[in-house]
């Protein structure tokens, strides 16, 4: 008895199939047949964190800066208008229920709003040194508690200052990976549903403007200046910043946006991009200072 190798430690693979078949050949005939499933090749990791899949894809690797990231090099205008994004999270709102539309402001929450838009009537005032700020409008994201922040900072500020349709691409979401990774959040899943469409609307809000001097029609505008404000949602800002700074998005979660904080970000027609201020709660006061439902600045 002696027994034959068919190709190589007996083994015959069928083609185009996920199975393997493990043959043996004797002296008297065909012998015994087993197959087992073939082991699936496992996803490139990023180190220990997650699937190099799932990491944002820069054009240009970090720290080098894409001069065209909005797509809109070609056509800047060096003079032109520089945009100014004021990002506002909503005031604190009970989180006791799961439905949105339950979800409403707290009274800490509204006064949370009240103080905001106070803060953002002085800024179109200015005052000494500080120029008037042209803002014309609010956008706002399509969830409860931003509406609701939006609507009594908007009591404070003149009239011509339009709030915009609410826009379900600012609701909050996971925007992106985690580093370092957060295992007990379980961000997979939310990932997977709300990843991409944040990452559009960041797309659509954040870009330079080509306009030689700016298109606004209202009684504070300015040639070479425009404002907006977007109320949403920590997640999303904390994105954006990331995004609009070209730093790794995956580090949004190592920064805090309290209720009601302002992050300030500003573009220029060049298509360079900084901060002035992130996560700004010095309009409230320590008193009225709220992560989420926490209340001051938690050990």
């Amino acid at each position: 008895m002696f027994a034959r190798k068919i190709l190589s430690k007996h083994q015959y693979l069928a083609p185009a199939t996920a199975t393997a078949f493990l043959v043996t050949v004797s002296s008297q005939g065909w012998g015994s047949t087993s197959c087992k499933k073939a082991e699936e090749p496992k996803e490139e990791m990023f180190f220990e964190y997650c699937p190099k899949s799932q990491m944002h894809k820069p054009m240009r690797p970090y720290p080098a800066w894409d001069s065209d990231w909005d797509g809109k090099e070609k056509n800047m205008k060096k003079t032109g208008v520089t945009k100014h994004y004021i990002l506002i999270r909503h005031g604190q709102y009970d989180e006791t229920f799961q439905e949105d539309e339950k979800r409403k402001l707290t009274e800490m929450g509204k006064r949370q709003a009240h103080l905001t838009g106070l803060r953002l009537a002085e800024m179109i005032r200015g005052i000494d040194q500080f120029k008037a700020m042209p803002i014309a409008t609010i956008r706002v994201s399509n969830m409860t508690r931003a509406k609701e922040t939006a609507e009594i900072i908007a009591t404070h500020l003149p009239e011509y200052v339009e709030i915009a349709d609410p826009d379900p691409l600012l609701n909050e979401g996971i925007p992106a990976q985690i580093i370092p990774s957060r295992s007990e959040l379980r961000i997979e899943e939310d990932l997977a549903i709300n990843g991409a469409r944040i990452e559009q609307a960041f797309k659509k809000y954040f870009h330079r403007s080509t306009d030689a001097v700016s298109t606004k029609d209202h009684p504070n505008r300015h040639d070479k200046h425009e404002v907006e404000i977007i109320v949403c949602h920590g997640n999303v800002i904390r994105f954006f910043f990331c995004r609009a700074l070209q730093l790794p998005p995956e580090a949004w979660l190592r920064m805090s946006t309290y209720n009601c904080s302002l992050t300030y970000l500003m573009v220029k027609p060049s298509g360079t991009v900084s901060s002035r201020m992130m996560g700004d709660i010095g309009h409230l006061g320590y008193g009225n200072s709220t992560f989420s439902m926490d209340h001051g600045f938690v050990p």
